[in-house]
């Protein structure tokens, strides 16, 4: 806790509770709402031998957890390699995922990730026509009973990505996650604003519109947090909805924002002095959203968080005035006393 609270204090990097690992670029769906897969044909990756000299690092910095994302992960030519290494420093493993490997992968994600969260878009036509893959809902539930027979207590959630085809469906899409048996359903607003998830640039109005949403829409998003917020409240006080009442109106709250509709909600977010993004080409960002500050083929992990340039983003960012925050759909807020999971 004491380090946690340096940091914030000196906003050089004493402990970093969370490390985001891109293991893979290239991704197996289609999704109308990410720009990663149009990437596919650069194909990169971080090898086991690549991340060995900072897998030291990690334990010096006090890393709890590493989040596998992309790209999708499982398309790496050998994630195992890398998750033995992080084995090693015993740090909680989460796999993010499409879905469409994890039957195939199945024991394996048993043996070395400690849970897996799935993107789920809606019920089976709507996910599969967001992902742009047939049976992708299919093979998503199939992939899931793989990881229940190996360990009937696995833990497997969805992550549900808001925009425009799926809006209208949120009752539907959490119906659909206890259907094929999940732990828990997340949901967040669809970025329409970054430059992430390999966007070369912001996109334009016509591109951002196809995912965002209208003025219009945005009230109707409004009223269906509203439903159901009625009609699952129970999924809720349990849990099995991640997000309480107040932070699924935040989502409506955010497109409403987006349409000058209401005032941009400040975000609660510590990411940047918490947590760091690392990708499959070694670039070492604060979070998603922000501007790169190193590379691990360059300098070490904490030569890099700890750089003046590092130092000062964090000293000089004010994450309730600053755009692209203002604009983040995928906020962390860690509080110095409490460790990852707790």
């Amino acid at each position: 806790m004491l380090k946690r609270q340096a940091t914030l204090w000196t906003h050089r990097i004493h402990t970093l509770p969370v490390v985001v690992l891109m293991p893979h670029s290239r991704c197996n769906c289609r999704c109308v709402m990410c720009d990663i897969w149009k990437a596919n044909d650069r194909r990169e990756e971080l090898s086991r031998d690549e991340l060995a000299p900072h897998i030291g690092e990690f334990a010096k910095l006090g890393v709890q957890s590493v989040v596998l994302s992309g790209g999708e992960a499982l398309l790496h030519s050998n994630l195992w390699s890398l998750c033995e290494l992080l084995a090693e420093q015993r740090v909680r493993i989460t796999l993010l995922s499409t879905g469409l490997g994890l039957e195939q992968h199945a024991r394996d994600v048993v043996s070395w990730c400690d849970e897996v969260i799935v993107s789920l878009d809606g019920p089976p036509a709507l996910h599969d026509r967001i992902r742009g893959v047939p049976r992708a809902f299919d093979r998503l539930a199939a992939g899931t009973e793989a990881l229940r027979r190996i360990n009937p207590k696995y833990r497997v959630t969805a992550r549900c990505v808001v925009q425009h085809l799926n809006y209208e469906h949120l009752p539907a899409t959490v119906d659909a996650s206890r259907n094929i048996a999940l732990d828990q359903i997340s949901f967040l607003a669809a970025d329409v604003t970054s430059e992430a998830f390999n966007r070369p640039v912001r996109w334009d109005e016509d591109r951002a519109a196809e995912v965002g949403l209208s003025s219009d829409h945005a009230r109707g998003l409004e009223r269906r947090i509203e439903d159901l917020i009625e009609s699952h409240h129970a999924d809720i006080e349990s849990g099995f909805i991640a997000e309480s009442p107040e932070k699924l109106r935040r989502i409506a709250r955010h497109f409403l924002a987006l349409t000058d509709q209401c005032a941009p909600l400040p975000p609660a977010c510590n990411a940047p002095w918490v947590s760091t993004v690392i990708e499959a080409d070694g670039t070492v960002r604060p979070c998603f959203f922000h501007a790169p500050i190193g590379n691990i083929h360059e300098a070490g992990l904490h030569s890099i968080l700890n750089s003046e340039q590092a130092v000062a983003f964090r000293r000089n960012l004010d994450v309730t005035r600053d755009e692209t925050c203002q604009g983040c759909v995928c906020t962390l807020h860690l509080p110095p006393w409490r460790s990852v999971g707790g």
